[in-house]
């Protein structure tokens, strides 16, 4: 550490007597309102967030978003310009954000330390994974809101039973009332249930598929448990996740245990510096798995690790692994 946190702190303590730009959200449809004063529509609005309670007068205007599937929400909503830094992608965001994203500063490769992020100003912070929050690091939303900072956690990591399309909504329509774009958000959340709608549709009268999914792991396999957005994908594709019956977003198994459940269908998760096609090679190279229906008959699919958690890439996820459990359903 280059600077002790006191000196830390008195530089930024002073960086927030200085003015800011003119940016404040005056009525539902986000629009600039002539200052950070003005009073925005909608506002004040009070949301519980994970067990923390929070009362905006005013929509965030100095954001950090960590992890992927925050910064794509903020970006889809229009909400570049509020963002103050960025950090952690597991892989490419989406081609019509690229250019908004390449705007805002990335703050690290992975996690920004407590004292970086503390030097971008923010006075919001939305992580998309628990881990955003590491207490161990210093990151903890307590610490944060010493310092003057609000935080959202993305409510796959808090949410009590199974995640699914109406915690998509509920996610988008939240974060769309701390800005001031209720509209927006509203407008998403009736495009995502049209295409999720629309697939269902197309999967009418075909049987589940059993599905296991692999993220990673040799020894061991990480895995989708059946409490994540991830399991509600592959139901909603017409899947069947064979580790459904247990309550985790992820779950670590053991190669018997997938042996014993006899997927049909195995789908990979793309990210990170092991490819799909090593991934693939594990699995068919292993004596151990050459039983199991979907390694023998080589199904494989394959879904981006940012497409499998809860942000605005779910509904294609849905479209895009149904095509490719039931690719006769949408010939």
């Amino acid at each position: 550490m280059s600077r002790s946190h006191g000196a830390l702190r008195a530089l930024i303590t002073a960086a927030l007597l200085l003015p800011l730009a003119a940016c404040g959200s005056g009525g539902g449809d986000g629009k600039a309102s002539g200052g950070a004063t003005a009073k925005a529509a909608g506002f004040p609005y009070t949301v519980d967030n994970c067990g923390v309670r929070t009362t905006f007068k005013a929509p965030p205007e100095r954001v950090v978003t960590m992890n992927q599937h925050a910064t794509e929400i903020m970006l889809a909503l229009g909400l570049k310009d509020r963002l103050a830094g960025t950090a952690y992608l597991d892989d490419k965001v989406l081609p019509q954000y690229e250019k908004d994203y390449k705007s805002v500063k990335v703050l690290a490769k992975e996690y920004p330390s407590y004292e970086t992020l503390l030097g971008a100003n923010p006075d919001f912070v939305y992580g998309g994974y628990a881990s955003a929050f590491d207490k161990a690091e210093g990151r903890e939303r307590s610490a944060l809101e010493k310092s003057g900072i609000n935080t959202r956690l993305n409510i796959e990591y808090c949410t009590d039973g199974k995640t699914g399309v109406q915690q998509l909504a509920r996610e988008i329509r939240e974060v769309g009332a701390t800005f001031g774009v209720r509209d927006r958000a509203e407008a998403m959340v009736e495009k995502a249930e049209a295409t999720i709608d629309a697939t269902k549709d197309k999967l009418k009268g075909t049987e589940p598929a059993s599905v296991f999914v692999y993220d990673s792991g040799d020894s061991s396999v990480h895995s989708a448990g059946g409490k994540g957005i991830g399991n509600e994908i592959i139901s909603l594709a017409g899947g069947r996740n064979v580790f459904a019956d247990t309550a985790k977003t992820w779950i670590d198994v053991s190669w018997e245990q997938i042996v014993e459940r006899k997927p049909e269908i195995i789908v990979i998760y793309d990210y990170g510096g092991t490819t799909v096609e090593a991934k693939k090679k594990r699995l068919l190279d292993d004596p151990a798995l050459q039983d199991v229906p979907a390694v023998k008959n080589k199904r494989f699919a394959v879904l981006p690790l940012s497409s499998a958690v809860l942000g605005v890439r779910v509904p294609d996820a849905v479209r895009s692994l149904a095509g490719q459990l039931h690719p006769d359903a949408f010939k």
